[in-house]
């Protein structure tokens, strides 16, 4: 098990805000620099095929003036693809992506889509652009993603974080734990988000062969009540202490 977990923070629901009204309040870049402040290893930001949040300038921007690994959440399509290759982010995590959803509803069919994905991976690696694909906890999906040549899977956490506390959420949970340690036997370097909140974030992080975890909606809704750097801050303080407890454990 790593000691260090990072924390890559989404900012795409700044940019939601800012959208609503138009202009340039609140600033996603600005949303970027608090959170390296405040404790993040990353910045994640996801460039919509109708652009409803991030922006082209945005990425623009990130990619320009922050000094913490930008993950570029994508399509795959040929636009997405000549924009990934024209920045060269550190990191491009491809997702599902399905023009009247609110958010991404579920992991990208990587053994589905294995013929149309293999392209993009291909072109992404070969650019020195770390590639992960955003998948559910299946096995299926990740032997797909080895197939593929992806280095890094990034399980959906969804259905985890959506499941009410008790027996369901704790299903849920052995699957991701399942899912990490078939991510570590077939050599992927293995991630997870989507949807986690202080009360659920402690048990992914405990999570032996993860190593990054992705979170942003919910940070960006308690930034309202209390300052972003507060709310990474408060995020980073659960994951660090999961993790270390985790460790102490399988010490003992």
């Amino acid at each position: 098990m790593s000691t260090k977990l990072r924390l890559g923070v989404n900012i795409d629901h700044v940019a939601t805000i800012r959208n609503a009204r138009g202009g340039r309040h609140p600033d996603p870049v600005r949303a970027a620099r608090l959170a390296a402040g405040a404790g993040a290893d990353g910045i994640t930001a996801h460039l919509r095929e109708d652009r409803r949040h991030i922006s082209d300038a945005d990425i623009d921007r990130l990619s320009n003036e922050i000094e913490l690994p930008l993950n570029l959440e994508m399509a795959a399509t040929e636009d997405m693809l000549a924009i990934a290759l024209r920045h060269s982010p550190h990191a491009a995590c491809m997702v599902p992506e399905k023009r009247k959803e609110l958010t991404t509803e579920g992991g990208l069919d990587a053994v589905g889509g294995l013929d149309h994905l293999r392209p993009y991976v291909e072109r992404l690696v070969a650019a020195g652009i770390r590639v992960s694909l955003f998948v559910d906890p299946a096995p299926a999906q990740l032997q797909a993603a080895r197939e593929l040549g992806a280095p890094v899977v990034e399980l959906h956490t969804g259905a985890y974080c959506a499941a009410p506390a008790g027996p369901e959420r704790a299903a849920e949970l052995e699957r991701l734990i399942a899912a990490a340690a078939e991510a570590g036997r077939l050599g992927l370097e293995c991630h997870a988000g989507h949807g986690l909140t202080y009360e659920t974030v402690g048990p992914v992080a405990a999570i032996a062969n993860v190593v990054e975890l992705n979170i942003g909606h919910f940070l960006v809704g308690e930034a309202i009540f209390g300052g972003l750097d507060s709310a990474v801050k408060r995020m980073r303080a659960l994951m660090d202490r999961a993790r270390a407890e985790a460790l102490g454990a399988r010490s003992a």
